[in-house]
């Protein structure tokens, strides 16, 4: 199934149904009085997180929602039945924005988790609501209410805990296939990855966490070059970055100190609570550079990034494609995690974007 992380669509709640004026008319029994019921109420229309869902394909082919109108009241003080209700279900993870006003309504970060996108209108009343003492024969009624209608943008965030970040071929989806069982793609040309990858690395038999492996970022990325940008999306629920630096480049010429420095620049232009997020770095492809030689090239490439960047975390070197190195990186990300501790976000209590967003 394709990929899909972003969806625009209507939604329109239904209508209430009318109020209706009506009068009791039996034999012998000439001043009834009114007995006209009210509306039905229009049909909601939720939105609910499904772990079984992955993408959002299904709103790129459906994208007008419309809810139930209620039905009319009737005469004998029948009311009009409600609205059938939507419910749309989409991938954990995904999050809604008003189109008009870029406002974010809902955030579903939790499988099952069910929220109010668009309230039905309320059914009109019927004449049975205006009878007094003074008005015994009442001939109003009202109109039911319009539903709520908006015009909103679906966008998939992928829950993970750790997110991978590098150039193309930095070997990132080598690494995310050697500690778990993900099997993304892995070529020898660049943008293997086209959309992210996810993996479960099991570190221990209660202890795991996810891994997110998206399409490597360029230079100028942040200006439109290349993929990553638009992925990088997905990296901001990450807890923690591993930055992949290719330290045994296959080009004479590349310089992977101003590449890995060129990567973290299109990454605080792309968000500066991304880049402020703690960021490892994994120097990978240690096969690929002679055992005698290795411990000078890592510090001698440590001690030039850390003086062009200010680079401070921790730094791991590895050979992904081996597994060299990789169990203590990951044994070592799960200790980081399991003292950041769970962060995930959630709509905030009470939040009704029915009644917040704009009709």
């Amino acid at each position: 199934m394709k990929f899909i992380d972003e969806a625009k669509i209507y939604v329109k709640a239904g209508d209430g149904g009318n109020g209706v004026a009506s009068f009791r008319r039996e034999k012998y029994i000439p001043m009834g009085g009114p007995d006209g019921g009210d509306g039905g109420r229009g049909g909601h229309i939720f939105i609910q997180a499904d772990r079984n869902l992955n993408t959002l394909v299904d709103y790129r082919y459906t994208r007008k929602f419309l809810a139930q109108r209620g039905e009319n009241g009737r005469g004998s003080d029948c009311y009009g039945a409600a609205g059938a209700d939507i419910t749309l279900r989409v991938p954990v993870g995904t999050v809604v924005y008003d189109l008009n006003t870029d406002a974010m309504l809902v955030d579903l970060p939790r499988d099952g988790m069910k929220v109010l996108l668009a309230r039905g209108g309320k059914g009109g009343l019927g004449n049975i609501h205006f009878k007094s003492s003074t008005n015994r024969a009442p001939r109003q009624c009202t109109k039911g209410e319009p539903g709520q209608e908006f015009e909103l943008r679906l966008e998939l965030r992928v829950l993970a805990d750790v997110g991978l970040l590098g150039l193309p071929n930095a070997g990132k989806s080598t690494f995310i296939r050697a500690v778990s069982a993900a099997r993304p793609k892995v070529a020898d040309y660049p943008f293997t990855t086209m959309h992210p990858n996810l993996g479960v690395v099991r570190v221990d038999a209660n202890r795991s966490f996810v891994i997110a492996d998206v399409p490597g970022l360029i230079e100028g990325a942040a200006d439109g070059a290349g993929l990553g940008i638009r992925f990088l999306k997905h990296l901001q629920r990450t807890r923690i970055l591993l930055h992949l630096v290719d330290l045994a480049p296959l080009d004479p010429e590349a310089d992977p100190v101003h590449d890995a420095v060129a990567i973290v620049e299109e990454l605080g232009k792309y968000d500066a609570e991304l880049l402020a997020k703690p960021r490892w770095l994994v120097l990978n492809k240690l096969d690929l550079i002679p055992a005698p030689e290795r411990a000078a090239r890592v510090e001698a490439f440590l001690a030039a990034y850390r003086q062009a960047s200010g680079f401070t975390g921790p730094h791991f070197a590895i050979a992904a494609i081996s597994g060299e190195g990789c169990r203590d990186l990951t044994y070592a990300l799960m200790d980081a995690l399991e003292q950041l501790g769970p962060a995930l976000p959630a709509t905030p209590e009470g939040h009704d974007p029915a009644d917040s967003a704009q009709a």
